[in-house]
C-alpha cells in the first residue's frame, strides 16, 4: 500500500507544476511512481482529480476541492514537524521536574530562578517530594535524585558531590559533652532520618566507603532533613545529614561539626535522571547542562570552617 502522505504530496506538486514528470523530478522519484501515487489516490477517493491529455493536466472540480484540503493538511504536518524539531534545538513548552524536598527548596529553586530568565518560552512544572517517583509511568521529563544510582532504564548524569556531616548545637554539647569516637554515639541523643526506610533512623554510616554501620537511638525521628535540622539547632540532639542542609548553620555557628575517629562519608552525588531512548529534548538537555555547571563543585560547601567537615 502506498503511503498516503506521500500521495498527497505528489498530488499537490503535480497540481502546482502541471506535469507528472516535473513533480517526479522535484520529489526525487520516477514519473511512473508519481503516476502510481495519484492513481492510488483517485482509486481511494473514487473520483478523478485530473483531466489528462497528451498536452496538459487540468484539475477537475473534485480535484480543486481536494487540493485545498490537501494543502491545508500538508501545511499542518509541516508545522507540527517544525514544532517538534524546534523542541530538539530550542528549550520551549513545559518541562515536568521532580526533586527531593529539602534539596529542591535550598538548591533547585534558586537555580531555576536564574535559569528561567534565559528561556522565556519554557514553563517548568516542578514537584518537590521525597517519594521515589516513576518517571515514565508518571510522565516526568527529569528528576533530581541524591545518593548512589540503582541500575535502571533511566539515564543518569552526576551533577554534584553530596557529603554528610555530624553536627550538634553548642548548647547541646555544653550540656551533654562532645563525642570523640563512634562508640560515644551510644551515649547521645541521635536524631534519626526515616528515609529510605524507618530502619535508616537507627543506623549511621561512617568510613570513606560507608562500611562502618553504627547503631544509634534518640527521642526524635523524621522523614525530612530540615525538620531534623530545626531540632538540632534547638539543642535537641546530634544530627547526621548532608551538608547542603547544614552548611548555613555551620557557617553561622548555630551548629558545630564533630570529628570522630571515623570520617563521615560522601553520600554519592546529586544526579539528573531522565528516561532513556531517543535524544532528550532541548529543554531537558539545557537544564541539565545549566545545573551541572552551577553545582559541579558543590557550592553549598564553599567557605565552611576549615577542618570542621
Amino acid at each position: 500500500m502506498l503511503d498516503r502522505i506521500t500521495g498527497m504530496q505528489v498530488f499537490a506538486r503535480v497540481a502546482s507544476l502541471g506535469s507528472f514528470s516535473a513533480a517526479a523530478r522535484a520529489l526525487g522519484m520516477s514519473p511512473a511512481m508519481a503516476t502510481r501515487h495519484v492513481d492510488a489516490l483517485e482509486d481511494r477517493l473514487g473520483t478523478r482529480l485530473f483531466f489528462r491529455s497528451t498536452r496538459k493536466l487540468t484539475l477537475t472540480e473534485a480535484g480543486q476541492r481536494h487540493l485545498a484540503a490537501t494543502e491545508r493538511i500538508l501545511a499542518e504536518i509541516e508545522e507540527a514537524e517544525a514544532a517538534a524539531a524546534a523542541d530538539v534545538v530550542e528549550p520551549r513548552g513545559t518541562l515536568r521536574l521532580n526533586a527531593p524536598l529539602s534539596f529542591g527548596l535550598r538548591q533547585v529553586m534558586p537555580a531555576l530562578a536564574d535559569f528561567a530568565r534565559g528561556y522565556p518560552a519554557l514553563t517548568i512544572d516542578i514537584a518537590l517530594t521525597d517519594r521515589f517517583v516513576d518517571l515514565i509511568d508518571e510522565g516526568w521529563d527529569l528528576a533530581i535524585r541524591l545518593g548512589t544510582m540503582r541500575d535502571s532504564s533511566l539515564i543518569a548524569r552526576s551533577l554534584a558531590p553530596i557529603r554528610v556531616a555530624l553536627c550538634a548545637a553548642p548548647a547541646y554539647l555544653a550540656a551533654n559533652g562532645t563525642p570523640r569516637t563512634i562508640a560515644d554515639l551510644a551515649d547521645h541523643n541521635c536524631l534519626g532520618y526515616t528515609l529510605p526506610t524507618p530502619a535508616s533512623a537507627g543506623r549511621w554510616l561512617f568510613g570513606s566507603d560507608r562500611s562502618i554501620a553504627v547503631p544509634v537511638r534518640g527521642t526524635l525521628v523524621a522523614n525530612n532533613g530540615d525538620a531534623l535540622r530545626e531540632a538540632a539547632v534547638a539543642g535537641q540532639g546530634l544530627i547526621y545529614q548532608p551538608t547542603f542542609i547544614l552548611a548555613d548553620d555551620i557557617r553561622a555557628g548555630r551548629l558545630v561539626t564533630l570529628t570522630l575517629d571515623k570520617p563521615t562519608p560522601r553520600f554519592g552525588a546529586a544526579h539528573a535522571v531522565y528516561p532513556g531512548g531517543r535524544q532528550p529534548p532541548a529543554k531537558v538537555r539545557t537544564l541539565i547542562d545549566f545545573l551541572a555547571q552551577r553545582w559541579h563543585d558543590a557550592p553549598w560547601d564553599h567557605d565552611l570552617p576549615q577542618g570542621r567537615v
